[in-house]
């Protein structure tokens, strides 16, 4: 099994040791970043994850992406669209990420990835990334429960379709999955950055991730891990989420 590796929270080097990867198969993207804000910086980094997805999708893979944040998903989506595969994508995430960089109060560009990927703030990622939109009822968001008004507000007018981990109503054609491990109830997870309570098992978004991926139709496989790793933690229990995502 081969993992591309984004080993970055938006344009932020992280340590290796952020992400306990199962097996030696796996290709870091890595890059000087240029000089400028930090959408320049980050769509200098995600040119070469889509290219690498789309070689990978080209070729008759299956990619697998890990990286620190929800951005990457721009970047894999981008990459299925390059090798000629017109998915949709499904998200797996505790917050809605559907913010636009007028309706953040806090900026924090990590909450904006879902809506960009449905047309908003284009010339930010997705034009330089040549991202095609996708439509809203291609879109579909799972076990989002943490909501700024904007968000809420967007998703209650929107053909966004919502549902929890144990029903996921896929789109028809190929997928591109993307999984949030912050989705997963905090007190399952030690040490995200964004957690969140009231929400899914860990075991009961594994098997999600199962189901859906037992369907054939994922193009793409993209994981955030927005974590952090507590004092004295071994990173037994990432390891294992990961390798329990990544062999799903």
């Amino acid at each position: 099994m081969t993992v591309t590796l984004v080993p970055y929270h938006q344009d932020e080097r992280l340590p290796d040791s952020s992400f306990p990867l199962p097996g030696p198969d796996i290709i870091p993207v890595t890059r000087d970043l240029p000089e400028g804000d930090v959408w320049r910086r980050v769509a200098a980094l995600f040119e070469l994850v889509s290219a690498e997805v789309a070689d990978q999708v080209a070729g008759g893979s299956r990619p697998r992406v890990v990286s620190g944040d929800c951005l990457t998903s721009e970047a894999v989506l981008a990459g299925v669209q390059r090798a000629g595969v017109d998915a949709s994508i499904v998200w797996f995430d505790a917050h809605g990420d559907v913010h636009t960089v007028r309706s953040s109060t806090s900026g924090y560009i990590g909450g904006m990835p879902l809506r960009q990927i449905l047309g908003a703030d284009s010339g930010l990622l997705a034009d330089p990334l040549g991202l095609r939109p996708l439509p809203e009822d291609r879109a579909v968001l799972v076990d989002a429960r943490d909501l700024d008004p904007a968000e809420a507000e967007f998703l209650a007018s929107s053909k966004v379709r919502r549902c929890g981990v144990d029903d996921v109503a896929l789109p028809d054609g190929p997928l591109v999955l993307h999984i949030d491990v912050d989705v997963i109830d905090a007190g399952d997870l030690p040490g995200l950055k964004f957690p969140v309570g009231g929400g899914p098992s860990r075991d009961a978004v594994v098997e999600s991730v199962r189901r859906i991926m037992a369907t054939g139709r994922v193009a793409a496989l993209d994981i955030a891990c927005p974590w952090k790793l507590p004092e004295g933690d071994d990173n037994t229990v990432r390891a294992r989420l990961l390798e329990d995502l990544l062999t799903a």
